[in-house]
């Protein structure tokens, strides 16, 4: 029987020497390497996690934060590499997806058998 401890570091192994990493970490640096880039990239950051933080703790978030972020993303948006950077991180996102749902499937189908 395979540990799956050893399948996790080896799926783990996989996913960087990925595609669709390299792609990620590749337009990562780039906007890393970029000053302007870079400073637009991390204040986006900052405004997604202030929001994400907020709405977990069930904190109302203002009109004027929701008119802040917007501003952001559209600003971000009209950075090539950002924009980049934000389509590889997607890809990767929903292979990451994928997977998960491929692993959890004899969960899924054993509740599912049970409820039949």
């Amino acid at each position: 029987m395979a540990n799956l401890y050893d399948l996790a570091y080896d799926l783990e192994k996989g996913l960087r020497e990925s595609d669709e990493f390299k792609g990620l970490k590749e337009a990562y640096d780039a906007v890393m390497q970029d000053e302007v880039a870079k400073k637009m990239f991390d204040n986006f950051r900052e405004i997604q996690i202030t929001l994400q933080t907020k709405q977990m703790q069930g904190e109302d978030i203002t009109e004027e934060e929701v008119d802040q972020a917007r501003k952001t993303v559209e600003l971000v948006q009209q950075h090539e590499g950002i924009t980049k950077l934000m389509e590889q991180e997607q890809h990767l996102n929903n292979v990451i997806t994928d997977i998960s749902k491929i692993i959890t499937k004899p969960l899924e189908e054993l509740y599912s058998e049970e409820n039949e």
